[in-house]
């Protein structure tokens, strides 16, 4: 089987009032490093580097896929000139969605997304979908409520064109964190959320580091947990930090399945804890670490940074207790303010996010790195579209 020939990611601006059409046009094979303003490879052991002030996304071809990718893309089932499979992307992230195409040797299907004046969001499928196989990539991310309603609109304009399956790409989950009964009184939004895709219209959601596993118990459609932590395990074996230096911690106790796992696929790493109790949402108070971090680079995983206050406030800790490095990792950058300044305050040797959630150019700092989760996110809809097991992706 061929493998797709790469493709350029062409950028395309769109106002609320216009119409996205995002098109994919064909480029040289071997794209110059001076053409693309991201070019740092995941799996090479170059130094980090910055390209016009702005942290590195590694290149997306056949050479610089991720190793764990690489042994485990199917060369036989794939049909990749399929035209029952289609792609769609909403306004939240169509760099992302680009990507994917690309990856995938698509097309972004042709889309009219545009606002009312009065703010009501407007949605036409500018091609067909009758009997195809849908994939609607569309994070939650701020503002997650608009972001949200484009997506349900979108899947209900898919399902009203007869289209046979409509899955709901779903990088970033918002409202994740609303996902029990902490006090009286309190809502369940993860559910409420849950019910609406459900009832729009989706047949299946595809969905990217959730906050807690059991938020796919809230839908009753089929839901594939996408784990980027291979994205990141990828670019971290690229530094050549030696295995004896490394310890991996988890901010708080609830991320400590999430840490071992982790651990345990960086040589079976040592793990320490951050005992923390929160008074209030989004304020967290450090109060104690358990396990041993001197002398050591430690590697803090959670999966997002919203306000940045428990990442901080555990490397504190961390240098306290006489950690030589600390690297802060997660998949959902969300980046509410005070985060930039807490982040590149000097606390951090590097920070590496993934792109699920679009960073908006002000929010770059020195220590940002950007991994690409395209090539993860693209393999995951050929697997589903071709029936194939999505669990092998992460074996």
């Amino acid at each position: 089987m061929a493998s797709p020939a790469p493709r350029s990611l062409s950028s395309s601006s769109s106002s609320s009032s216009s119409s996205f059409c995002p098109s994919i046009s064909p480029p040289p094979r071997s794209p110059s490093r001076a053409s693309l303003p991201f070019s740092v490879k995941c799996n090479t052991v170059e130094p980090l580097k910055l390209v016009n002030g702005k942290p590195s996304v590694p290149i997306l071809d056949e050479q610089s896929l991720p190793k764990f990718l690489h042994s485990k893309r199917l060369e036989s089932s794939v049909n990749r000139s399929n035209t029952r499979l289609k792609l769609f992307s909403g306004l939240a992230n169509p760099a992302l969605a680009k990507e994917v195409a690309w990856y995938m040797g698509l097309e972004l299907g042709k889309v009219k997304i545009k606002r009312f004046a009065d703010g009501e969001i407007y949605v036409q499928l500018e091609e067909s979908v009758r009997g195809c196989d849908v994939f609607i990539i569309q994070p939650t991310s701020p503002p997650a409520n608009e972001n949200l309603m484009e997506l349900l609109i979108m899947i209900d304009a898919c399902r009203r064109a007869s289209a046979k399956n409509i899955t709901a790409v779903i990088p970033y989950f918002g409202y994740a964190r609303a996902d029990r009964k902490t006090q009286g009184r309190e809502s369940i939004a993860a559910k409420l959320v849950a019910n609406l895709i459900t009832e729009a219209g989706a047949n299946r959601v595809l969905a990217c580091d959730l906050h807690s596993g059991q938020s796919m118990g809230y839908f009753d459609i089929p839901v594939d947990h996408v784990y980027c932590q291979p994205v990141i395990l990828d670019y971290l074996a690229s530094k050549g930090i030696a295995s004896s230096d490394l310890v991996v911690v988890s901010p708080d106790v609830g991320g400590v399945a999430r840490a071992r796992a982790f651990a345990k696929k960086l040589s079976d790493a040592p793990l320490a804890i951050v005992d923390k109790r929160r008074h209030a949402h989004n304020v967290a108070e450090v109060m104690n670490l358990i396990g041993d971090v001197k002398g050591k680079v430690a590697v803090m995983l959670d999966d997002m940074i919203d306000t940045a206050g428990t990442i901080t406030k555990g490397a504190e800790l961390l240098h306290e207790e006489g950690a030589r490095e600390v690297y802060a990792c997660c998949t959902h950058a969300v980046f509410s303010p005070p985060a930039i300044e807490r982040l590149s305050s000097g606390c951090f040797q590097e920070v590496i996010i993934t792109n699920t959630l679009p960073v908006a150019e002000k929010n770059f700092f020195r220590q940002l790195t950007v991994l690409s989760t395209a090539n993860l996110l693209g393999e995951t809809i050929w697997r589903v579209h071709d029936d194939s097991s999505v669990s092998s992706i992460f074996q």
